[in-house]
């Protein structure tokens, strides 16, 4: 499967221990399988952020190896109880190695928060979120789950 992961920072290797803390899915290395999405990301970033410039890193990943791994196909409340407790914990509230599902992104970001502050029930949050057309996330946890990217090539812009 091609990832894609769109970043403000130029770097030789992934390096977990600076990935940023209170993530969808845990602490982590977050891709997509959407370039454009990646591109947006990393945009987004440099604009918030400065940094290097606008970097997208392309992998091959081997789904075949042998990794924990958890996938959520919605936005279900499994999912948004699994989001809510990373964002809300930090670090990484799981012991998968790979967890792949739908991005709570800015606009999404905003519905877990009046969810996280109590304004909103688990029904009411997944209610507001089915409309919208939700992105998708693949993170790597663990030295073992990256040693299944292959990478592929670098895109600067």
């Amino acid at each position: 499967m091609r990832l894609y992961h769109g970043t403000n920072c130029n770097f030789d290797k992934i390096n977990l221990s600076v990935s940023h803390n209170k993530r969808d899915f845990g602490k982590g290395f977050y891709l997509t399988t959407d370039r454009t999405q990646a591109e947006e990301w990393a945009g987004k970033m440099m604009d918030r952020y400065g940094g290097d410039g606008i970097f997208v890193y392309e992998y091959e990943w081997n789904e075949k190896s042998p990794l924990k791994y958890k996938s959520f196909e919605h936005a279900a409340k499994d999912w948004l109880l699994f989001v809510k407790e990373n964002r809300i914990k930090g670090g990484i509230q799981h012991n998968y190695d790979v967890v792949r599902g739908k991005v709570a992104d800015d606009t999404v970001a905003l519905t877990i928060s009046l969810l996280v502050d109590g304004t909103y029930t688990v029904e009411e949050t997944i209610s507001r979120l089915e409309p919208d057309k939700l992105k998708d996330l693949v993170s790597f946890h663990t030295e073992k789950a990256l040693d299944s990217l292959t990478f592929i090539q670098k895109h600067t812009y």
